[in-house]
């Protein structure tokens, strides 16, 4: 089924239907209509592991094999911004693939952070496909309607719907990151989606603000779905600045809320990215993230049925440098520190993926004994190249044009945090990942 879609897509893409083809392009250009994606898969050498997971490490979670990360598909019609006309628009994405359990809302866990007690899951994207093979899945990460209002000077864009969180660097589109694997401060610090109302507004040429409120979840906001939660809303909040030559910005976000509708403790997180394009060839990005959930129930190596306030920071440094029009050479080091042990459990996959099955805690991606989590610090250094395949062998064929072939090295240490030693690397406190994979934008 998996190679039909992508067979098809790819023949639709390349060979166009003859029949009204014309009208149809005309009629789809005229409108703004796009129809796009990409295709996104790797695989990871994990010389510590024999078969399993490469620890705490998601997206490119899997030892020794192959991943289908991300076949995304979207339909998109963007507004036009900074005009003083209305304008409407949307965008709705479908994603298979081993990914998809890190998009999809499953801002409604399993059992309530404060006390432990069972919660209907949300359903928008959790079931809809491929229990049974442990790893791939299909989400709905965006679904949303999109408005420009002609207010003030430059207009306001409202965005409703279900899309990704607007906080942090990293996000979860491939062709949209430098490297394969994620920051811990990406995956375990920050929401990756949300769901209710978002505006935008540019102030001028250096300033723009934005605002949110969000609901659906009972972790304070964070990637929240339609039928759950309702009452329980939060908001997100932003604003940026950027130098006159665009080659300096500043980035503060930040989301507050109350956990769920079941508990009015707070649950947040704000983030810094600074950015700074030092020449043509040269960027640094320097991000900072601070979050926390008060009154939490811990279970872990450190707390058994323990109350905490959790937080959790995180501190990450990238540096990229164009060698060539088609080679780029990637650099990210980062700490990240899960103070309670709260944030950060190991497999990912095999937590996320929990539900109460005849009354009894079950997780279809692998067994719920093997996972892990204490207070501790993780350390994380990664280099890389990106290589635009097509455009360096001069491949005329359009379908590849885009092929962005990536390699990356990548060093990970743990140490408890004033807890006994902990070891989530196959018995390991260390490990490193030799990974290559390919993204397809078409």
């Amino acid at each position: 089924m998996l190679f039909a879609i992508i067979g098809s897509t790819l023949f639709f893409t390349i060979y166009p239907v003859n029949l009204h083809a014309n009208t149809l392009k005309k009629l789809v250009k005229d409108n703004r209509i796009e129809f796009g994606g990409w295709i996104h898969g790797g695989a990871t050498f994990n010389p510590s592991q024999t078969n399993g997971f490469n620890g705490p490490v998601a997206f490119a979670d899997q030892a020794n094999r192959f991943q289908l990360n991300q076949f995304n598909l979207f339909l998109q019609r963007s507004v036009i911004s900074e005009t003083s006309k209305w304008d409407l628009g949307g965008r709705f994405d479908f994603l298979f693939g081993t990914d998809a359990i890190f998009t999809q809302a499953f801002g409604v866990p399993t059992f309530d952070v404060n006390s432990g007690e069972p919660l209907k899951r949300n359903n928008w994207d959790l079931d809809l496909c491929c229990a049974s093979t442990k790893t791939y899945g299909i989400a709905l990460p965006q679904a949303y309607l999109e408005a420009h209002v002609p207010i003030g000077k430059n207009g306001l864009n409202l965005k409703a719907g279900h899309f990704y969180s607007p906080t942090g660097f990293e996000t979860i589109p491939a062709p949209d990151n430098f490297f394969y694997t994620r920051a811990y401060s990406f995956n375990a610090g920050e929401p990756f989606t949300h769901t209710g109302l978002q505006a935008n507004y540019t102030i001028n040429n250096n300033w723009s603000v934005l605002g949110s409120a969000v609901t659906g979840s009972a972790t304070g906001g964070w990637d929240g779905g339609w039928n759950r939660q309702l009452g329980n809303w939060g908001g997100v909040f932003g604003i940026t600045w950027t130098s006159d030559s665009h080659a300096t910005s500043l980035n503060i976000t930040g989301t507050y809320g109350e956990t769920s509708v079941r508990s009015n403790e707070p649950w947040g997180m704000y983030n810094i990215v600074f950015q700074q394009r030092i020449n043509p060839r040269t960027q640094l990005v320097l991000h900072y993230v601070h979050g926390f959930a008060d009154n939490v129930l811990l279970n872990n190596l450190k707390y058994t049925n323990e109350v905490k306030d959790a937080q959790w920071i995180g501190f990450v440094t990238h540096l990229y440098y164009d060698l060539t029009e088609n080679v780029s050479l990637g650099a990210r080091g980062e700490w990240f520190r899960d103070r309670e042990g709260f944030r950060n459990p190991s497999p990912f996959r095999i937590a996320a993926a929990t539900n109460i099955v005849n009354g009894i805690p079950d997780s279809y991606a692998g067994s719920l004994s093997s996972v892990t989590i204490t207070p501790a610090d993780y350390y994380v250094a990664t280099v890389g190249i990106n290589w635009k395949a097509a455009k360096t062998l001069k491949l005329k064929w359009d379908a590849i044009k885009k092929l962005n072939i990536r390699s990356n090295i990548r060093y990970d240490r743990v140490d408890a945090y004033h807890a006994a030693a902990y070891r989530p690397f196959a018995g390991n406190k260390d490990q490193i990942l030799f990974s290559l994979d390919f993204v397809l934008p078409f």
